[in-house]
């Protein structure tokens, strides 16, 4: 039974990420089901979604266009950074701490998921004002560097709804395609989880007796995922995951 919810939770949170980001909402609670302590859970869960990431943004390769001045070098180094600051900051957090911050840190990551279109739309309206051009500048603006930080950081520190998060930013940023910010998402969310999987393995947070099992159904996922959102309307994709994300953070504000 264990070895099931754990395979169907890799599968589903692998599909998640691909499409619009969530995975971490299966897998976190699925892990925490079968005994995993909460940071350890969330460090293994972070770690099985790795291949997913990967398959993603493999599979979005060909949409890909980079917002605000924004290039793969200067997002390599700014996913490397957050990511390990927010790893390091992880693992020197208390578990009870950790606990009681989990469903407050999926409500927010939902908040900005759920606000992020309808702030996408206000910027779309200002920037038809001709001498308005913050998104478009060739060089990235100082609040986009903060704003991918932050982002990265809270990645490395949680990884819960991270994809969410990181199309609400994209679309602040000017992004309107969402397969193209899907294959952003995934090459940040890929990585920043790199190194804060390394923090987490020197640290001793990964329960590896589940996480080559999670990672090879979390492959399947991630490509079967990002193949299936070529089909679907974003309207769809977007209730969806809000549903998910809002019934997870439901469950833990219960526990």
């Amino acid at each position: 039974m264990e070895w099931g919810i754990v395979s169907l939770a890799g599968f589903l949170g692998g599909m998640l990420n691909a499409v619009a980001g969530g995975g971490s909402f299966i897998t976190l609670p699925a892990l925490i089901a079968v005994g995993v302590s909460p940071v350890s859970a969330n460090t293994t869960g972070t770690a099985a979604l790795l291949p997913g990431y990967i398959a993603g943004a493999w599979r979005f390769r060909h949409d890909i266009d980079f917002p605000a001045g924004l290039n793969m070098l200067f997002i390599t180094w700014i996913a490397l950074f957050g990511g390990t600051i927010g790893a390091a900051i992880l693992l020197l957090t208390d578990e009870q701490l950790f606990s009681t911050l989990i469903p407050w840190l999926i409500f927010f990551a939902m908040m900005a998921f759920i606000a992020g279109p309808r702030l996408l739309r206000r910027k779309n309206t200002v920037t038809k004002n001709p001498g308005y051009d913050l998104y478009s500048s060739r060089k990235p603006s100082i609040a986009a560097c903060l704003l991918l930080i932050t982002v990265c950081i809270y990645g490395g520190y949680f990884n819960g709804g991270l994809g969410i998060v990181l199309l609400a930013a994209l679309g602040l940023m000017g992004q309107t395609s969402l397969h193209s910010m899907n294959g952003i998402k995934n090459i940040i969310s890929a990585l920043l989880t790199m190194v804060a999987v390394a923090v987490y393995a020197l640290g001793g947070a990964i329960a590896w007796n589940y996480l080559v099992l999670m990672s090879i159904t979390a492959i399947a996922g991630g490509y079967f995922g990002a193949a299936f959102a070529y089909r679907v309307p974003q309207k769809i994709m977007h209730s969806f995951i809000a549903l998910v994300g809002c019934l997870m953070s439901i469950v833990f504000f219960l526990r």
